[in-house]
């Protein structure tokens, strides 16, 4: 049975505010209307895509008047690609939609009681502000609205983008991408065309073959690129041809890595990535601190930011120098050896094996004797055999997955009984129901919502917690 088709064109619509997930929402005749890229004050004509009982979801057909604050995009992709979506949005307003997205999931939604939110921490750069992009090949590119499919010649039928939203196999070629420094993008426009101009087969995700098949670019503070190619075929011959011609042309590149990947999926972290030439890790310094990354390795993807949203961590915190601090979900440490400075010890636990032998080494780097990590699932490393062998904790740190804590590490968390906890979150509705089983033992007295990707609906989150 085929899905009925929406055919409602809302006229004369204002969007009166930002909604969740990037939208922005409007009233009509008492019911909610969900649209994408709008402004408030925005006056626009709304085509419904799907009603519900409650409420309608729709795209602008037509902006009859814009809103004074409406800015425009300045990428060329926007509307298409799925990133950036609030480029329209004055940052301002972007940052006050946060916070208020941050108070949506722990009062109104959790039902938690929490002093007066922070205002949001700007990020320094709204620009090129990430240190980390992957791009993804294609065999067929997204056709654009006003492209003719059959007339596309074939050497344009490529890409090499970001994957358009909803759609695993579509990729949407990018000419310029405003999200990461040069040469980022002079990279990737070099290596489509040599592999075009060379017949190197881009990836078909849907039907697993070709040769070519996505590609990172990391950077750092200081200038230093790392890139890692990933092919589908250990063709030797082919992969030299295209990094020999690649390093010579961008000799600023460190660090040049390639892998081998006849998995159906895209993910490296179960591979082994070859390095082919340079350095096999770029550094990001902090506070005198210096963070080996490797092409696998973790690191908070606006190195600035990062900076801001760990020293909001330390502070609420409140070292004093005595502490035996408990950093769950460590990573590769960073928060661990951040905060080192000021206490007795740290313990850091974190589930990837590999994640722990780069903490461990960045640790021994920075000549700090006073962290131990261990590698392991949180809910059976974290018992109390655990902590009473390595000492109860005085604050505890967590920054998990977006999924959150498991229900038995916050019974071990509030067994444990630190006196503080700091709770950093990337995704506060999940943090919200976490911090619900805490504050049974536990009162909040801080949210601090940080801004780590301007431009996009997603917040960090930082949530003091002391025992009541």
């Amino acid at each position: 049975m085929s899905r009925r088709r929406v055919d409602i064109l809302l006229e004369n619509v204002q969007i009166e505010n930002v909604a969740a997930e990037g939208k922005a929402l409007a009233h009509v005749d008492g019911m909610v209307v969900f649209v994408d890229f709008a402004v408030p004050g925005d006056i626009v004509d709304i085509q419904v895509t799907k009603k519900k009982k409650n409420y309608m979801e729709g795209f602008i057909k037509r902006i009859i008047k814009p809103s004074k604050d409406r800015l425009e995009p300045f990428c060329e992709h926007f509307g298409v690609c799925g990133g950036c979506r609030w480029q329209p949005l004055p940052y301002r307003m972007q940052l006050e939609a946060k916070r208020q997205q941050v108070e949506d999931q722990l009062v109104r939604i959790g039902h938690l009681e929490v002093p007066e939110i922070r205002p949001t921490l700007p990020s320094e750069k709204t620009q090129e502000y990430r240190n980390k992009l992957e791009f993804s090949a294609s065999c067929r590119r997204w056709v654009l609205n006003g492209e003719d499919p059959d007339s596309i010649p074939e050497n344009d039928r490529m890409g090499l983008g970001f994957h358009v939203g909803k759609f695993f196999d579509k990729v949407l070629d990018i000419k310029q991408c405003h999200l990461q420094t040069e040469p980022s993008n002079a990279i990737r426009l070099f290596i489509k065309r040599f592999c075009i101009e060379n017949g190197y087969e881009f990836y078909n995700i849907r039907e697993n073959h070709g040769f070519f098949r996505n590609m990172f670019v990391r950077t750092n503070e200081a200038g230093d690129v790392m890139l890692i190619v990933c092919f589908a075929q250990d063709d030797k011959p082919r992969i030299k041809a295209l990094l020999d011609a690649t390093a010579a042309k961008f000799p600023q590149i460190s660090s040049l890595y390639y892998v081998v990947n006849e998995k159906l999926n895209d993910s490296i972290a179960d591979l082994s990535p070859v390095l082919y030439k340079g350095s096999p890790v770029i550094e990001e310094k902090m506070e005198g601190l210096s963070f080996k990354i490797g092409p696998k390795s973790f690191y908070q993807t606006n190195s600035r930011q990062a900076y801001r949203l760990y020293s909001a961590a330390r502070e609420f915190a409140a070292l004093t120098g005595k502490e035996v601090v408990y950093d769950l979900y460590t990573g590769t440490g960073t928060i661990a050896q951040f905060v080192s400075g000021k206490v007795s010890k740290v313990i850091g636990i974190e589930y990837v094996p590999e994640a722990i032998e780069d903490a461990k080494a960045n640790a021994k780097a920075n000549g700090i004797s006073n962290c131990e990590f261990f590698a392991g699932d949180m809910k059976d490393v974290l018992n109390e055999a655990f902590i009473q062998k390595h000492g109860r904790p005085d604050v505890i740190i967590l920054d998990p997955p977006r999924a959150g804590i498991h229900p038995s590490v916050a019974e071990v968390i509030l067994k444990a009984a630190p006196d503080r906890m700091v709770y950093v979150s990337c995704n506060p509705a999940s943090q919200a129901r976490d911090l619900a089983i805490l504050c049974k033992d536990y009162k909040i007295d801080a949210v601090q919502p940080v801004d780590m990707f301007p431009h996009t609906m997603h917040v960090e989150n930082v949530v003091v917690l002391t025992r009541r």
